[in-house]
């Protein structure tokens, strides 16, 4: 198997670590992309893959590792009560989010609850003398 098949086929994954910051994975990669910089005569082998497969593969990527967050963290206890736990679901919402709308699913900001939590204020009851302020939605 030549070395462009194989690159086609290995499976692959993106993360962004720091640059020059000797990480020996990227340390080689930086290594390896100046010498094939300078090859004339190395195969263009980015050629074979579509450009519709790789940002087909990020985007998969992307989503299983934005599902894998979602899932194991124990922050956005109040945002996670407003979403569905599945990623795709979240992705088909077309929301405006606006400065109070942002607040209020996340349970940060301007909000009386926020405010009075952190003795900025000292009565968390909205004008309207409900509790919570989400009627704003």
């Amino acid at each position: 198997m030549d070395q462009c098949s194989l690159l086609i086929r290995s499976p692959r994954t993106m993360k962004w670590i720091k640059a020059h910051a000797g990480h020996q994975g990227n340390e080689m990669a930086d290594k390896q992309a100046k010498e094939a910089a300078k090859n004339k005569n190395i195969e263009e082998c980015y050629m074979k893959i579509p450009k519709s497969l790789v940002i087909s593969e990020i985007k998969e990527q992307s989503v299983k590792w934005w599902q894998r967050e979602w899932t194991e963290t124990a922050k956005a206890a109040k945002t996670k009560t407003f979403f569905s736990p599945k990623t795709e679901d979240r992705l088909k919402l077309r929301l405006n989010a606006t400065p109070k709308f942002t607040a209020i699913v996340t349970g940060h900001g301007n909000i009386k609850a926020y405010l009075h939590k952190y003795k900025i204020i000292d009565d968390p009851t909205c004008p309207c003398r409900k509790v919570h302020q989400t009627h704003y939605i």
